[in-house]
């Protein structure tokens, strides 16, 4: 057995390497917990508590680099507020603020070696930051990784902590942040489909209800719709940070703050706010705050909605661009890609496909995250880790799901002018804004004698010299179509008899 510099053992180990022959030495440290010895990598910053949960859940989802991220900044700021208060001597302490500052940076998310799904409300993974940082501030002082005696995972690192108050607060941060992202994303979306309801605002063409004929309106005004509802999930998602922004940090293990400096608790949060740019604030109670996880539900639910409105406007593109021969083929969507691997010349509309399979995957884990909140028993949610995976995952699915969407499908979209012309002709959508005119029976009877002739609508009603082919014009006028009132009053004779 060797031993390092500053007295701390090294095992020895030989293994086969595929290095040409030869035998490569690697050397191992022990590390102790209370269930007995395990040999950890010399070079890894985890330690022992790390490798016991990568060794009992193997499902290995990897945990969201902005959760890591976010781990580190509330152990940047608990160490920042333990030493204001005298708890951390200054060289330990600094050392620990070093390490946390790094690893915002990025470069420990390899260590990170618990998988997101895991037992215990988190506590492997900040038993695994705790060694990270313990692990680096050992190295920035000189000494050997394992050398807890020096600096501790428990006793310095997470001096003043427990898992229940610090791994929910890194959770509220990960997700502040990545809504962040996310609303920039929606602006964007938002204002591509306005822009979009500007450029087809003179486009006429046949509205449908339950996927028949109705009255005419404008592609413009479709666009708008979708805007309009995209607008309400981003105001729906920038209220519901008001409650998210609310922590328990300081709390420690259930709420009561046992362990935790008076102090200490005030300072943990404002230097929280320092390093993320957040508004975090004090819950009002903190043991209810540690209890209910409802608020992850509540967010859910809004990134639902957003889902649910984003699947409506991909299935209502995809009909709109059926075709492009045998369907309604009013809009052309962007081609990326061949859609077949035998009928030739065949694209698809993929980017639609594409959101709609990413908002049923969003429903699917509101609903794993409804199931979890409510599966909080006494003082504590212990399925913590899965609400973080499923919340982070949905947001950052949808962040890049509706860049893709926009950037390559809805800022291409072309409208076929005279396609629309042609269906909305061969319809009887006119017929509705003639009812003012000749009334609602008289209307019905045109309507049945065009279809009997097998007639397009408006030049039956020329030919029959009900209209002439000015008054059908300032009735189709899509100024008047697309506001309310009668289209063409004052200008067009009431005709009934």
């Amino acid at each position: 057995m060797k031993r390092s510099l500053d007295g701390f053992p090294k095992i020895e180990v030989n293994t086969q390497r595929k290095e040409g022959k030869a035998l490569k030495k690697e050397f191992f440290r022990k590390e102790r917990d209370l269930l007995g010895e395990e040999a950890i990598p010399e070079n890894a910053y985890w330690g022992v508590h790390s490798k016991r949960a990568r060794d009992n859940f193997p499902f290995s989802k990897k945990v969201p680099p902005s959760l890591v991220k976010a781990y580190f900044a509330v152990k940047w700021a608990c160490a920042r507020a333990n030493l204001e208060v005298g708890l951390l001597e200054a060289k330990i302490g600094n050392a620990i603020l070093k390490a946390c500052e790094e690893g915002m940076e990025g470069k420990f998310n390899e260590e990170v070696i618990v998988p997101i799904f895991q037992g215990g409300a988190g506590t492997s993974l900040n038993m695994n930051i705790n060694e990270i940082i313990a692990n680096r501030a050992l190295e920035i002082l000189g000494y050997s990784k394992g050398n807890y005696q020096k600096i501790n995972p428990f006793d310095h690192v997470n001096l003043s902590q427990s898992t229940n108050d610090t791994f929910m607060t890194a959770v509220k941060v990960a997700t502040l942040w990545q809504l962040d992202e996310l609303e920039k994303e929606i602006i964007n979306l938002q204002e591509t489909l306005q822009q979009k309801e500007k450029e087809f605002a003179s486009v006429l063409k046949v509205g449908r209800t339950e996927l028949q004929d109705a009255v005419p309106i404008t592609l413009g005004m479709e666009f708008g719709a979708f805007a309009e509802a995209i607008a309400r999930d981003r105001w729906r998602l920038w209220k519901s940070r008001e409650r998210i922004k609310e922590v328990n940090l300081g709390g420690t293990a259930v709420g009561t703050g046992l362990n935790a400096h008076p102090e200490y608790i005030a300072r943990a949060i404002v230097h929280l706010n320092e390093i993320t740019g957040l508004p975090l604030a004090k819950a009002m109670n903190l043991f209810e705050n540690t209890q209910n996880l409802d608020v992850f539900s509540e967010v859910s639910g809004l990134l639902r909605s957003l889902a649910v409105n984003l699947r409506k406007i991909a299935n209502d593109l995809r009909l709109l661009s059926m075709g492009p021969r045998a369907g309604i083929s009013e809009i052309s969507l962007p081609a990326l890609q061949e859609g077949s691997s035998i009928m030739p010349g065949k694209v698809n509309p993929v980017m639609c496909e594409y959101i709609e399979g990413i908002a049923i995957d969003v429903m699917g884990k509101d609903q794993a995250i409804a199931f979890s909140c409510s599966s909080g028993q006494l003082e504590l949610n212990h399925l913590g880790p899965f609400i973080a995976a499923h919340i982070l995952e949905m947001i950052e699915e949808l962040k890049l799901g509706i860049n893709a969407f926009t950037e390559k499908c809805l800022r291409g979209i072309r409208a076929n002018q005279e396609r629309c012309n042609e269906l909305l002709e061969k319809s009887f959508a006119l017929a509705t804004c003639i009812v003012p005119y000749l009334g609602h029976e008289r209307t019905s009877e045109l309507v049945q004698e065009c279809l009997r002739e097998g007639k397009n609508f408006r030049d039956f009603l020329i030919e029959q010299k009900i209209f002439s082919e000015e008054e059908l014009k300032n009735i189709l006028n899509p100024l008047e179509i697309s506001r309310p009132g009668i289209p063409g009053f004052g200008k067009v004779e009431v005709k009934r008899p």
